[in-house]
């Protein structure tokens, strides 16, 4: 990996070798798209101002998300399926944001279980993402689990109501595991790698699911519960029954809108995470970035504020740092190294983050996290 020197370098080895269907999973957006790359293209538009002769010889990334110590303000966003870019690829990836010292966040939607990632990840901090369904039973059922897991924060994903409708995945028949078609067979041979590795694990189905639930057992039946399960009714009454239920820390993911966000507060959420589900669900919604500074300003003295969507390099986390944000998820940039490389490809993909940050931060004349602020920024052509 030692010519892999930038996200897009991992990208693409990324495309190269994990299948079509899920390589058009996590790389694209709803309808026209158009949400999805804005997300990624609006902080191009963000320019900072180099200062120079500025004493930088002691610089530190380690900050908190929650209270708790993390090598720099990043975690590990939730992404559905995974252990489908690389075998037991939620494993592999929690164990590799562990030892470098950031949070890794377990999907409802694993394809690893959550206590197998808990095992094979013992460090901290783990939490687990919450999709909210109408099986209430199943819901107390996963949240008791995240405890037994000593899970340290709990994350409920509040925009997924109902499916935002992804072309590509239904033109894919996008399946776990994929189904046999021939179009997916003669994909399947041109990605050996993925293949073996895959004939290595046992584990490729929705780990949290798959065996919890009565009745479901297997891909078919599987589909015919989730599509049944989300749920249009959840409301903020449901927020407050998910914290009676969890009784500690509690993340809402999926916040776009100041009356949302103060929504959310008064709720007594203890983060927000200002997100448009990496545009996969409200195509033509504002990037997550543009919509950043507003909610900052609504609600920042109250609540940790985070950002999701768009994070392609340590320039980006620097960038929504200095917009106010007290930290980022990034997902398609570690699934792109969870694919091409597994374990050591997660591992690269915080590391270039890292060294972009820290480099960005010098040459910006700033030494810490905590000195990060719009001062940093060209006012004048922020989105």
């Amino acid at each position: 990996m030692k010519h892999i020197t930038c996200i897009e370098d991992m990208r693409r080895v990324y495309r190269r070798r994990v299948p079509k269907m899920f390589v058009d999973y996590v790389d694209s957006g709803s309808y026209t798209e158009l949400t999805y790359r804005h997300n990624e293209s609006d902080f191009q538009k963000i320019l900072l101002r180099q200062k120079v002769l500025q004493d930088i010889s002691c610089r530190s990334l380690h900050s908190t998300m929650l209270g708790e110590a993390v090598s720099m303000p990043v975690a590990l966003a939730p992404t559905g399926l995974a252990g489908m870019q690389h075998a037991d690829g939620e494993m592999l990836a929690a164990k590799a944001a562990a030892e470098f010292g950031v949070p890794y966040i377990v999907s409802t939607m694993s394809v690893c279980a959550l206590e197998e990632v808990a095992f094979y990840a013992p460090q901290r901090p783990l939490w687990f993402q919450l999709y909210m369904m109408k099986d209430r039973a199943f819901m107390q059922r996963l949240i008791e689990r995240a405890k037994r897991a000593a899970c340290s924060a709990l994350v409920l994903t509040a925009d997924l109501q109902i499916m935002g409708q992804r072309h590509k995945d239904i033109k894919n028949g996008l399946s776990t595991p994929p189904k046999p078609t021939v179009k997916t067979i003669l994909n399947l041979l041109t990605k050996p790698r993925w293949c073996y590795y895959m004939s290595q694990t046992k584990r490729h189905q929705l780990g949290n699911i798959v065996g919890h639930v009565e009745g479901v057992s297997d891909t078919r039946s599987l589909s015919a519960w989730a599509g049944e399960q989300f749920d249009p009714k959840l409301s903020w009454d449901d927020v407050a029954w998910v914290k009676a239920q969890w009784g500690d820390k509690l993340i809402i993911k999926g916040i776009m809108d100041v009356e949302d966000a103060q929504a959310a507060v008064a709720c007594g959420a203890d983060a927000i995470v200002v997100s448009n589900h990496g545009g996969r669900q409200l195509d033509g919604a504002p990037s997550s970035i543009q919509v950043l500074p507003e909610i900052v300003a609504a609600v920042g003295q109250d609540i940790e504020v985070w950002l999701d969507g768009g994070i392609r390099s340590g320039q980006d986390v620097f960038k929504a740092l200095a917009l106010g944000a007290q930290g980022v998820l990034i997902g398609r940039a570690y699934n792109y190294g969870l694919g091409a490389y597994g374990e050591d490809g997660v591992r690269r993909v915080l590391e270039i983050i890292a060294k972009e940050m820290d480099t960005t931060m010098a040459l910006c004349g700033k030494t810490k996290v905590s000195q990060v602020d719009d001062s940093v920024l060209y006012r004048s052509i922020i989105i």
